[in-house]
């Protein structure tokens, strides 16, 4: 028998092979989708009209707004899927109000004289290393923070680096994105293209063995979660009594590229950005700078 579950499976497989979506996305789904399923009695409850208008105000009891967007997003998704493969005569959520007002909050970004702090120290740390495994560690993380600030890339993008990726010579490093959209970055700064030559130099076999540019001791490349831990225990030695996160340096060089007068189009493409709106959010940052 054809039960909700069987449905949902069947779409996130749609997802992962005909839309050809990542992983995380794929999560999300299946996490939104799950909670709805779990929320209905059985599928035939679950295509009602009255079932999502009773599962959305749920949601903005329980979530924040921009939750409740991409949940609602996620359904959507899903039963535009049911509606191709003919198994609905309507789409529930298709006559829906899902309209909300949605707080626009800036993003975070560090301020330069934290970056220089932290930049310090972990080039402090690097000159202090007392063993060649120190020093490895060192080199690494100098190499992660450098490129992060310098190009503004995403954790999940920096995580997933392959040697082919990076071209040291010429400078350029191709970018696997959100959606599987490529963009090409170019790296100017010779001090860190220096960063990055002395730890690929070091990690040369590491690397050419797991087949990722950065390595981890323990996993065949480094995950998100030790770039965090890093970011915080060198936060902490630098004497910045704030929480940094990966993220936080991509705000940051974007919104430096931005007072320095780069046009908002560049800037959307180095970031990878579908849609101009979302780039834009980094004007508002900058207003605020300029009446501080």
């Amino acid at each position: 028998m054809n039960t909700f579950n069987y449905y949902v499976e069947e779409y996130l497989d749609y997802c992962k092979y005909r839309k050809r979506l990542d992983k995380k996305t794929l999560k999300a789904y299946g996490i939104d989708l799950k909670q709805y399923q779990n929320f209905c009695s059985d599928f035939s409850a679950g295509i009602t009209k009255d079932a999502g208008d009773k599962f959305i105000t749920g949601l903005h009891r329980q979530s924040k707004p921009k939750t409740v967007k991409r949940k609602i997003a996620s359904l959507k998704a899903f039963f535009r899927y049911l509606e191709y493969k003919e198994l609905l005569q309507e789409n529930p959520f298709s006559k829906l109000d899902v309209r909300f007002r949605e707080a626009m909050l800036l993003p975070k970004t560090i301020p330069f004289h934290s970056i220089q702090a932290f930049l310090s120290v972990l080039y402090a740390r690097k000159e202090q290393a007392y063993s060649n495994y120190q020093l490895g560690c060192c080199l690494r993380d100098i190499a992660i923070v450098e490129l992060l600030f310098a190009t503004g890339l995403r954790i999940s993008e920096l995580c997933a680096l392959k040697p082919s990726d990076i071209d040291l010579e010429s400078g350029n490093i191709l970018i696997y994105g959100k959606g599987s959209k490529e963009r090409i970055l170019q790296i100017g700064n010779p001090d860190i293209l220096s960063a990055l030559i002395s730890y690929r130099d070091f990690f040369k076999n590491t690397i050419d063995a797991c087949g990722y540019f950065f390595v981890n001791r323990l996993c065949p490349s480094i995950i998100d979660q030790s770039v965090r831990f890093m970011i915080d225990r060198y936060a902490k030695l630098a004497g910045i009594d704030r929480h940094i996160t990966p993220h936080m340096f991509r705000h940051s060089f974007a919104t430096l590229l931005l007072e320095q007068g780069v046009d908002i189009r560049y800037i959307q493409r180095m970031l990878g950005h579908s849609s101009i709106s979302t780039t834009e959010i980094y004007t508002h940052v900058t207003n605020e700078k300029q009446k501080a």
